[in-house]
């Protein structure tokens, strides 16, 4: 595992519950991760339970590792920039600036983030929809470049634009070149895409692409093989748009040493890893 580790980057989201930060980072980088992505979840990492000085050993600590930190993450669970209720959009704005601000304290060149969701019953129109997500983002990206890190919108099925075109479609109306995409293959899957024009259609502004495996009626991250995303297309199209950066292994998993492992050995015999 130690070799193939080092191909991959690696999501904590399976140790939010059961590790800090802080003793995740040491525990994976014993099994051979050095480039992670951080999830935000209280008790693993939360800015407001992260002072400066606890702020300052962990950025130590990822240095003394040999490690990278790439990406802050949140589940996108409880928040919501695009709710009906100001209040929520606001308190949600809150919380995602104290992440940014976070990601720029810790050294993390970029901060996933949704667009936010739709009533699944009764949804408000797109237009008013992205006229939130748009205010969210006039305040998160002049922070986030002043924080010295960069917004990326992840593709998820559950916000208001979970396909790639019309996410690709909304950024480019926005139109700040520095807003990357992190590209979640699991996700392009259970909406049904092409994973391979997907890709292609976020080219321009592809940052990480994220592993996880899932079928097309249940929504999961599981391990590699136990749904069925069609991994092989992957690397050829990675190739053919000239993306040389980082395949992150986000597996969500009550095993998840065992499901990483197994599954970052599954992605490197179909081509992965290799950069």
């Amino acid at each position: 595992m130690q070799s193939l580790a080092a191909s991959f980057g690696c999501n904590t989201y399976s140790y939010t519950q059961s590790h800090t930060a802080t003793d995740c980072l040491t525990h994976l980088a014993r099994q051979g991760f050095r480039e992670f992505e951080l999830m935000m979840y209280p008790g693993h990492l939360w800015p407001a339970d992260t002072d400066a000085t606890a702020r300052k050993k962990l950025r130590q600590q990822i240095g003394s590792l040999g490690a990278r930190l790439l990406t802050l993450n949140m589940p996108n669970i409880d928040m919501n920039i695009a709710a009906a209720a100001a209040e929520m959009r606001q308190h949600t704005l809150h919380l995602l600036k104290g992440i940014v601000e976070l990601a720029g304290d810790l050294g993390a060149p970029g901060v996933v983030i949704g667009t936010g969701k739709a009533n699944p019953l009764f949804a408000a129109p797109k237009a008013q929809l992205t006229g939130y997500f748009f205010s969210a983002v006039d305040e998160l990206a002049p922070l986030a470049k002043k924080s010295g890190t960069a917004l990326s919108v992840e593709n998820m099925p559950f916000a208001f634009l979970p396909r790639i075109d019309e996410l690709m479609a909304a950024l480019d109306r926005y139109g700040n070149a520095d807003i990357g995409i992190v590209w979640d293959a699991a996700n392009s899957h259970f909406v049904h895409e092409d994973l391979g024009d997907s890709l292609r259609r976020c080219r321009d502004r592809l940052k990480l692409v994220h592993l996880s495996d899932t079928g097309q009626q249940v929504y999961r991250h599981d391990a590699v093989g136990l749904g069925n995303v069609p991994f092989a297309e992957i690397p050829p199209v990675m190739a053919e748009i000239g993306h040389r950066g980082l395949a992150m292994l986000e597996i969500i998993s009550l095993d998840a040493d065992r499901d990483i492992s197994a599954s970052a050995d599954k992605l490197a015999g179909l081509g992965f890893g290799a950069r």
